[in-house]
């Protein structure tokens, strides 16, 4: 049996996207305890199939007012909200078999916080005697918020590695965890004990993964078995947004490029993953050692189908001809980059540099190299303006890149957390902080966030139609009539006198009036709503029973999206 059981706890959610939720974290932390003597099992709650539907959370009850549904429609976004993963009582009575004298649970996001600490609260429950530790970023963050439940004994602050093996030595001989570096916990005549966050000074001191702890056949993506790895730690960046690059704590650093090779053999050859995401923050920032890196994956892995991806995003300014070639020939298939915003006043307030014109070349690369390009954007910050982030995507309406609409959250640790908390914008509960809940409602509304991320969707449906198609679409939507304002006002004149006027006009606009045929794909409905509002700039949906609804949205941002695209799609 095993002496120390690490946890992932199940999320609950509007979705979850599995190829994200490697415990990646837990793997490299078992490796650590088992290079000290220790026997480890990880108790991954998450690889399931298991997700059952919840009632909203009262807290979140104003998001009925944006995710309408259900919609089978390309513009839908959220409806049911589910616990994905086993539930908190199968959870603890697994931990009471484990035997463990020590159970640690992953806390990383602070909006899931409270699934991480109903199931420390299960695991006291069914193991009395077990030391129940909480680590990730939200006990880093959080220490006092985590320590004030009773059922949570220890903290660990930063990084795992150096921390958790010291801890469960103490805890095996009842001496005291105080030199232990990141520990935190409660004195016992009152008041909390917490040292500064643990960290790894060199990356390579540290064992490779305990990979085989993880449920491989689980993480997949598409017939893929994928993995995870991690290059390196800290970001040199210090974006407003980010908790990563505000952390003082953790600088940058980047592991040897042998090590980097060792892991990436261990999850392609022994583990057999044949995708595998770089989870970095900044994997590209130090060009010379990326494209060292790049060279050893090529001489090793030629021919093998490895695909790769730097999914967390890729800043711009460090992908030159000779790196997107070089990711190319190394197996990366489509480059994941941060844009953030085209707005200068709002990159001054996000303490970031204007890209565009590294953004631009990093695309025309992509396509050089027969490569996918994704450009993220970020909406609903404080102080952000909504017109603004239309303008965003209408930019990347220009650009042969997937719009990625980011709505921001506030994370502890970075300084726009801290702006929110001086302003009071917080949100009322940290189950909150997260994307999905439209957190901040300031300068941009929450009517207007859910608005951008639909006109994103729309804007990625668009992109995905062919050329006639396309031309059929605009065809329809130049020339239908709706009495809402035409279409054809803002087309090109050339394009506007050529196209003939269709015999019907499209069904009414109104709530459960227009009907699509059930034996329609989505893309075929999609099409045909989409017509529709390039026609009148309202966003619709579709019933199960192929009814047609409209959705709540600002009119003056679709209006402004509209009146854009004539010129941008000609």
């Amino acid at each position: 049996m095993p002496h120390i059981l690490l946890i992932q706890p199940p999320i609950q959610d509007f979705y979850l996207t599995a190829k994200r939720t490697v415990p990646y974290g837990l793997a490299c932390i078992a490796a650590a305890l088992m290079g000290e003597g220790f026997s480890v099992a990880i108790l991954d709650a998450l690889a399931t199939g298991r997700s059952a539907k919840l009632a909203l959370p009262e807290e979140m009850s104003y998001l009925r007012d944006f995710y309408a549904g259900p919609d089978r429609s390309p513009f839908s976004l959220f409806h049911d909200f589910r616990h994905y993963g086993l539930d908190f009582e199968t959870i603890g009575e697994l931990a009471a078999k484990s035997g463990a004298f020590l159970i640690g649970i992953s806390s990383l996001f602070t909006a899931y916080c409270d699934e991480a600490l109903k199931t420390a609260e299960a695991v006291r429950r069914h193991c009395p005697k077990a030391a129940v530790v909480l680590g990730g970023h939200h006990p880093t963050e959080m220490p006092g918020e985590v320590l004030s439940h009773g059922f949570v004994d220890f903290i660990i602050r930063g990084e795992g590695e150096p921390a958790l093996p010291g801890l469960a030595r103490a805890v095996l001989s009842g001496t005291s965890p105080e030199n232990i570096p990141g520990v935190g916990f409660r004195k016992p005549g009152g008041g909390l004990f917490l040292n500064p966050p643990a960290v790894m000074e060199n990356l390579d001191d540290a064992p490779l993964p305990a990979i085989e702890l993880i449920d491989a056949g689980y993480y997949r993506r598409g017939p893929k078995p994928c993995a995870v790895v991690v290059a390196g730690r800290g970001c040199p960046m210090h974006c407003s947004y980010c908790s990563v690059g505000g952390a003082a704590w953790s600088r940058f650093r980047l592991k040897g490029i042998r090590a980097v090779m060792e892991e990436l053999d261990r999850a392609a050859n022994t583990a057999g993953a044949r995708f595998i995401d770089f989870e970095d923050e900044n994997i590209s920032f130090d060009r010379k050692w990326f494209l060292t890196l790049l060279g050893e994956i090529k001489k090793r892995f030629a021919g093998c189908g490895l695909e790769l991806r730097a999914m967390n995003g890729l800043f711009p300014p460090t992908l030159d001809d000779e790196v997107v070639r070089t990711m190319k020939e190394a197996g990366f298939s489509a480059l994941n980059l941060s844009l953030c915003t085209t707005c200068t006043g709002q990159l001054q307030r996000f303490a970031r540099p204007d890209v565009r014109a590294s953004f631009e070349k990093a695309v025309g690369l992509a396509a050089k190299y027969g490569m996918d390009a994704v450009g993220y954007i970020i909406a609903g910050a404080p102080g952000q303006n909504a017109q603004s982030s239309v303008d965003d995507l209408l930019y990347l309406a220009r650009q042969p890149v997937l719009a990625g609409v980011s709505i921001f959250y506030p994370a502890p640790g970075s300084a726009d957390y801290e702006r929110c908390r001086k302003e009071n914008l917080l949100p009322p509960r940290f189950s909150l902080m997260r994307a999905t809940a439209l957190p901040i409602c300031d300068t941009t509304t929450r009517l207007e966030s859910a608005t951008l991320l639909r006109l994103g969707r729309i804007l990625n449906f668009i992109k995905a139609l062919d050329q006639d198609e396309l031309q059929d679409l605009l065809d329809l939507a130049a020339n239908s009539d709706t009495g809402r304002g035409s279409f054809r006002d803002h087309l090109p004149a050339a394009r506007a006198e050529i196209v003939p006027r269709p015999e019907k006009p499209l069904p009414d606009a109104g709530p459960e009036t227009g009907r699509i045929r059930n034996g329609q794909t989505r893309r075929e409905a999609g099409k045909r709503l989409l017509a529709m509002f390039l026609q009148d700039g309202i966003i619709r949906g579709i019933t199960p029973r192929g009814h047609v609804f409209e959705h709540s949205a600002s009119q003056d941002l679709c209006r402004r999206f509209r009146e854009s695209l004539p010129a941008i799609l000609k």
